[in-house]
């Protein structure tokens, strides 16, 4: 039978018992970050779409001819936009990688990575800025200052977490180099801001400079990645650390969440058919003192003027409707997602983006007919960019197939032609349609109109005409004369040169 404990033994025994039962405390606080990144991702792919919306609305009255100032002012505008959009899914893919490192949170936490969302809904403020005043540099400044605001805030998410070690993920959790760890992944998170902050200096007297280092925080982890690779090439390998004092590594080259790339990814092709229709909202229903004086009284009268208007609509939420459809399609035989394909995935989002200024210059053709050419070839090369960015993900997941792709759509595979065939299609189709306005330049709308209109039709007979163009393929193969090889004229004599089989 034990001894009852003495008083004091009684309050070391309690006080060794505190830090264990203050660790149950604050698991019992944390929380699944399953719903907090879901809002995150969200966001995130709200604001990197409305980025278009100032180079949409690019005022161009009726008078004006879409001359070569008018291409300059949106080559421009669509150049920012782009190093704006991939900026924001740099932010995305360091909001990921953060929380690879992060498993758990609690209020704090979660109330910080709110500070870091609102942050990040002002950088279409900026942008609005930089695009409206080009020659002033304070729309630069602004946003550079975001950029590096949603840094701090995530180093602030860091320390946070490394201060309550119960909020890390098990990996990072065991590992005895915590306080490396922590160190390593500072740096590596406040690198961009770093840059962006010499963008916001430079800003002040010599902008263009400010330009150049936005888009080298783009290519970061590339050059990064490059720089690395030439390192050990003329430097040789250094020898890895023993696995016992071994941080935990905060790979920006490991593979991306295939989950969150596919949720992001929803995301812009949702708000771009949403953007779609409120255009629709706003600039296609009828005044109603119109009604009354145009047309007396007749809505359905007033609503037929806007035909090629509905017509453009429908057209474009049908690309949008069916690129998502191929990248669905791909990401369905996707079994992980790597750095490469997730910078082609931005860069194909990004021209995916820029579909409700292919809709709002395709909706301009009743009103503007003398643009239709340059109209109509801007809108192409939109959609061709948006769709071979596309195809180019697929042909970066050939390269390592075995380890990025399910066997159907391998070299070799049952899907492959299939898939082939289904990304191949608008990259095709949007450069047949560019090249024959090259042609017949008169024809250039009902071109344009042809290629919306048999696209669908073609996505709804892909899988047969694939089964038909394989057939026709085996066919003339097999029609093919089949001439001897020079050594089967005398196998006798080449079986008496060859070893006897085992």
């Amino acid at each position: 039978m034990s001894e009852p404990l003495t008083q004091d033994q009684a309050v070391i025994a309690e006080g060794d018992a505190l830090p264990c039962k203050r660790d149950e405390d604050a698991r019992e606080r944390t929380q699944s970050s399953h719903r907090m990144l879901g809002f995150s991702d969200a966001l995130l792919s709200i604001i990197a779409t409305v980025m278009i919306l100032p180079v949409t609305h690019t005022e161009i009255s009726p008078e004006q001819q879409f001359d070569k100032s008018i291409q300059k002012l949106l080559a421009t505008r669509i150049a920012v936009y782009l190093m704006t959009f991939l900026i924001v899914t740099v932010a995305w893919a360091a909001h990921t990688r953060l929380f690879q490192v992060v498993g758990k949170i609690d209020d704090t936490l979660a109330l910080l990575n709110l500070a870091c969302m609102m942050t990040i809904t002002l950088l279409p403020y900026t942008f609005s800025l930089m695009v409206t005043f080009p020659d002033v540099p304070l729309g630069i400044f602004l946003f550079c200052v975001c950029v590096i605001t949603i840094g701090a805030v995530q180093a602030l998410i860091v320390s946070y977490a490394f201060h309550f070690p119960h909020l890390l993920s098990p990996q990072i959790q065991c590992s005895p180099q915590r306080a490396l760890s922590r160190q390593r992944i500072l740096c590596l998170v406040l690198r961009g801001p770093a840059l962006c902050l010499v963008a916001a200096v430079f800003s002040l007297f010599f902008y263009p400079m400010s330009y150049l280092l936005m888009v080298t925080v783009i290519f970061l982890p590339h050059i990064s990645k490059a720089t690395s690779w030439c390192k050990d090439k003329f430097m040789g390998r250094m020898e890895p650390p023993d696995h016992s004092v071994q941080p935990f590594s905060f790979d920006l080259h490991a593979p991306l969440s295939k989950e969150r790339v596919e949720a992001f990814s929803d995301g812009v092709y949702a708000i771009v058919a949403t953007l779609l229709i409120l255009d629709i909202c706003e600039d296609n229903v009828p005044d109603p003192k119109d009604v009354q004086d145009k047309f007396h009284g007749s809505l359905v009268s007033a609503l037929g003027a806007y035909g090629p208007q509905f017509l453009a609509y429908f057209g474009s939420f049908a690309t949008v409707g069916l690129l998502w459809f191929a990248h669905h399609s791909l990401f369905l035989h996707v079994r992980k997602a790597t750095q490469t394909m997730g910078l082609l995935n931005a860069l194909s989002l990004a021209f995916v983006g820029g579909l409700p200024l292919a809709y709002q210059q395709t909706s301009a053709f009743a009103r503007q007919p003398r643009d239709e050419l340059e109209r109509v070839r801007v809108s192409c090369a939109i959609i061709f960019l948006a769709s071979i960015f596309q195809f180019a993900i697929w042909t970066a997941a050939l390269l390592h197939q075995v380890e990025t792709l399910q066997p159907a759509v391998r070299f070799g595979g049952q899907e492959h032609a299939f898939m082939f065939a289904k990304l191949a299609l608008y990259p095709c189709a949007s450069l047949l349609a560019f090249a024959a306005t090259c042609l017949l330049s008169r024809f250039s709308t009902a071109i344009f109109h042809l290629m919306q209109i048999s696209v669908p039709f073609a996505f709804l007979l892909l899988r047969l005409l694939v089964r038909l163009a394989l057939a026709g393929l085996q066919v003339i193969r097999s029609l093919r004369p089949q001439h001897p090889q020079p050594d089967q004229g005398e196998p006798e004599a080449q079986s008496q040169l060859l070893p006897a089989p085992c």
